[in-house]
């Protein structure tokens, strides 16, 4: 973590990660629609309380602010998980056809 530090790294990386877990997200919320649908959302509720909760405990700012990024996509994602049931209802995006919708 010096290293990072000595070079002023530290918002590149968390910049960079910051990236890399907000775009995970999407495939994950993608994935989470077609096979479970919005029942699945509270298990973002939890996923993100828990990022938050581990956010504020960790002394470590790069692993904080991590985890906060965490949290708060995982918060936005119970947005994102109904309105990717509303995307597949347009037809954007494909229905699991072993699942029964609700439209």
């Amino acid at each position: 973590m010096e290293f990072l530090n000595e070079y002023h790294l530290s918002g590149l990386v968390i910049g960079v990660c910051t990236f890399l877990i907000i775009g995970m997200f999407h495939p994950i919320v993608v994935k989470s629609e077609y096979y479970w649908g919005t029942r699945c959302w509270w298990l973002f509720l939890l996923l993100g309380i828990v990022g938050l909760v581990a956010s504020v405990c960790v002394e470590n700012i790069l692993l904080a602010s991590l985890l906060g990024v965490f949290a708060f996509s995982s918060f936005w994602s119970i947005k994102e998980i109904f309105e990717q049931e509303e995307r597949v209802r347009k037809g954007w995006f494909p229905k699991n056809p072993k699942r029964k919708y609700k439209f």
